[in-house]
């Protein structure tokens, strides 16, 4: 007995069938999503996310927890907090992360450099 084994691809969008189908990943959100399209959908959806991307900022693949702060902390200069800590009697090491109360007293004391 002979066996045949077709496999047809379609287009996720459309729902067309095409030979030229792949699959195209994208995030929103931290949620990742995978997609099947023809060129000419994924063109189409290109054009769409176009001037999101080319407003957005690029970011690595393992710098979630630096996403984070920096979307927490927009702009504040991690050397100066360090020191207006030391200055008024925080204990704060020289490398690594600044503790959120540090943060946040520093926000309260300097509103104008948030």
């Amino acid at each position: 007995m002979a066996q045949k084994i077709i496999t047809i691809y379609t287009d996720d969008l459309t729902g067309e069938e095409t030979q030229d189908a792949a699959t195209h990943s994208f995030s929103i959100d931290g949620i990742g999503y995978e997609i099947d399209l023809s060129p000419e959908s994924y063109e189409e959806m290109l054009q769409a996310f176009g001037p999101f991307v080319n407003a957005a900022r690029r970011r690595g693949k393992n710098k979630k927890a630096a996403t984070r702060t920096a979307a927490t902390h927009p702009g504040q200069d991690t050397a100066a907090i360090r020191t207006w800590a030391k200055e008024n009697g925080y204990s704060i090491n020289e490398r690594g992360r600044v503790p959120a109360d540090v943060r946040d007293a520093y926000t309260k004391a300097h509103p104008s450099k948030t």
